[in-house]
C-alpha cells in the first residue's frame, strides 16, 4: 500500500497551495483529486484577493504570473437609504486594498509551479472514505487504497469525514454571477451595496466588472430566466446610477451557506477550505481566510519535529488559527443577518454605522485591516 507523509485531497487553489508552501519540507506529499488533472485551470469564477493574499502569494513565487486587476477604493452603501462609507488604499500607504484575479489563472500557476517543483497530482482519484489509525489515514480509493501520516481535506466530503457537531445555516439566498461591461470605467472601485435581497457586489476585473448578485431562490430564478438585456436593465435598476452596464455575459447561479466544523482538525486530519469552512460570499473572505489557513499549517508542519500528523501538532494549528477563524466566520455571518432586511429601525442604525464608519478613522481601519489581514489584523 502506497505510503506518504502528507495527502492532500483536492487540487484546486486551496490545495495546491498548501503542497506549494510545503515543497521545500522534505515532506512526501501527494494531491489527489477526483477531476482530470488540470481542470481547476477552467474554472469560471473570479476570487476576490485582500493585501494580506497577495504578500502570501509573493511568498510562493506566483503573483508574478497572475493577472489581478487592483481595488484601490471600496464603496459601501446600502439601497434606497443614507449612509455610505469609503475604504480607500491611499489611506494605507498600500497600491491596493485588495485584487482581482480569474480562479483559473491562479489554479494555472500554482499547478506549473508544482509541476516545476515535482509534486504530483494524482487525477480521476474520488476518494470514497478516510480511516484514522494510531499512526496513518488510509484512504478507500476507486481503484485501490493509500495510506498516509497526515490528509489535509481541502474540497468536498468524504465519508467517515463528517462532523456531528458541523453548523449549517441556510441564508435563503443565491448569488447570480456574471460579468458586465461598464459604459465607463471602473477606476479601480469596487462596490458592496446592502439591499434587503441580500448584497450586490461590483468588482473590477479587467476592464470589466465582476458581479455577484444576491437574491432569493424565486427571484434567482427569475433572473436566470430572462434575456441579457432585460437582465442588464433589472441590474442597473437594482445597483443605482454610479455606474452604468453596456451589456452584461452568461449568468451563473448558486446556493448561499454558512457551514462550517467547529474544530478544524481531527486525528492525523486536517480541514481546510470549503471543506472546513463555506461562507457567504459579503466582503469576499473565503479564499482569503483558506490562504491563511493554509500558510499557518505550512509553517507548524516545517516546524514540527518528525511526525506530521502528531496530535500536539494539529492541537498547535487548531490553536493558532481558533482567533481568526471564528472571528471572520462571524464578521461576515453577521453583517448578512444586519444588511439583509428591510426593518426600517434596522435600515436607520445601518446607515447611522455607514455615516460613522466614514467620519471615525479608527473604526474604519478596524474594518479595512479585518479585510486585508483577517480578525488578527496583521500579515
Amino acid at each position: 500500500m502506497p505510503r506518504h507523509d502528507l495527502i492532500i485531497v483536492g487540487a484546486g487553489p486551496v490545495g495546491m497551495t498548501l503542497a506549494l508552501a510545503l515543497k521545500d519540507s522534505g515532506l512526501d506529499i501527494l494531491l489527489v483529486d477526483a477531476r482530470a488533472r488540470g481542470a481547476a485551470r477552467h474554472d469560471p469564477r473570479v476570487l476576490a484577493l485582500s493585501h494580506g493574499s497577495r504578500l502570501t502569494l509573493e511568498r510562493l513565487g506566483i503573483w508574478p504570473q497572475l493577472q489581478a486587476t487592483p481595488i484601490e477604493t471600496i464603496h459601501i452603501s446600502q439601497q434606497g437609504r443614507l449612509g455610505r462609507s469609503l475604504l480607500t488604499a491611499a489611506d494605507y500607504g498600500l497600491p491596493a486594498m485588495g485584487y482581482v484575479v480569474a480562479a483559473g489563472n491562479l489554479a494555472a500557476a500554482l499547478d506549473d509551479a508544482l509541476a516545476a517543483a515535482g509534486i504530483p497530482i494524482q487525477g480521476d482519484s474520488p476518494v470514497s472514505s478516510l480511516t484514522a489509525g494510531a499512526d496513518n489515514v488510509t484512504l478507500k480509493l476507486a481503484d485501490g487504497t493509500l495510506e498516509a501520516r497526515l490528509v489535509a481535506c481541502a474540497e468536498g466530503s468524504i465519508q467517515g469525514s463528517d462532523a456531528p457537531e458541523l453548523v449549517e445555516r441556510d441564508y435563503a439566498q443565491h448569488a447570480v454571477i456574471s460579468v458586465a461591461t461598464p459604459v465607463e470605467g471602473h477606476a479601480h472601485r469596487a462596490w458592496e451595496r446592502f439591499t434587503p435581497q441580500g448584497p450586490l457586489a461590483v468588482l473590477p476585473c479587467g476592464s470589466d466588472c465582476a458581479i455577484v448578485h444576491t437574491a432569493s431562490p424565486a427571484e434567482a430564478d427569475a433572473l436566470m430566466a430572462e434575456g441579457d438585456d432585460a437582465y442588464r436593465a433589472r441590474l442597473q435598476a437594482h445597483f443605482g446610477e454610479r455606474l452604468h452596464f453596456a451589456s452584461v455575459g452568461p449568468r451563473a447561479r448558486y446556493p448561499l451557506l454558512l457551514r462550517y466544523r467547529p474544530d478544524p482538525v481531527g486525528p492525523r486530519t486536517v480541514w481546510l477550505g470549503n471543506a472546513a469552512q463555506t461562507l457567504h460570499p459579503v466582503a469576499g473572505q473565503g479564499y482569503n481566510l483558506a490562504l491563511r489557513d493554509v500558510w499557518a499549517l505550512a509553517q507548524v508542519l516545517l516546524r514540527a519535529d518528525g511526525d506530521p500528523g502528531a496530535p500536539d501538532t494539529l492541537a498547535r494549528y487548531a490553536s493558532e488559527r481558533r482567533l481568526d477563524r471564528q472571528g471572520t466566520i462571524r464578521f461576515t455571518d453577521g453583517l448578512v443577518r444586519l444588511f439583509s432586511n428591510a426593518i426600517t429601525p434596522l435600515a436607520h442604525a445601518r446607515g447611522a454605522g455607514l455615516f460613522a464608519l466614514d467620519l471615525l478613522p479608527p473604526a474604519r481601519h478596524f474594518v479595512a485591516k479585518r479585510m486585508m489581514f483577517g480578525a488578527r489584523a496583521w500579515p
